[in-house]
């Protein structure tokens, strides 16, 4: 199978550490996407976003550095069965109080990662903003 990687940034309207909080509450990351989530909180959870179209383990949680990385995979009809990519963030501190959000992930599977890096960008990144910015 062809596998393609990408890597992301945003900036975001809060601090890195609100961000990186609200990745790891189930409550505040179904908010800030507009989608039920389900997070599992610790090394070897498993976690969902919109009722388990987006499926997944926490493999490493960094406290430190504000790191997450995940066993990722969207529930595509052909995505290849029990495949998992692998998907780190970070959120970094930025100027003025606000968070760099530095997103990586590989071993996507080819014919999606264009449509993954576009959903990245519609499905999260805009309406994180929002959310952070209606939030203050």
């Amino acid at each position: 199978m062809n596998t393609k990687n990408i890597k992301l940034w945003t900036i975001l309207p809060c601090t890195a550490q609100k961000a990186y909080e609200a990745w790891l509450d189930s409550k505040i990351h179904g908010e800030m996407v507009d989608g039920n989530a389900k997070i599992d909180p610790k090394i070897n959870g498993e976690f969902s976003v919109w009722d388990k179209t987006i499926t997944g383990k926490t493999i490493e949680i960094d406290p430190k550095k504000r790191r997450i990385v995940q066993n990722w995979r969207y529930e595509y009809d052909n995505w290849p069965k029990e495949y998992f990519s692998k998907l780190t963030v970070e959120f970094v501190p930025f100027e003025n109080g606000q968070c760099k959000l530095r997103m990586w992930q590989s071993q996507l599977p080819a014919e999606f990662a264009d449509e993954i890096e576009s959903g990245w960008k519609d499905y999260y990144f805009t309406p994180m903003k929002k959310y952070f910015a209606s939030s203050k």
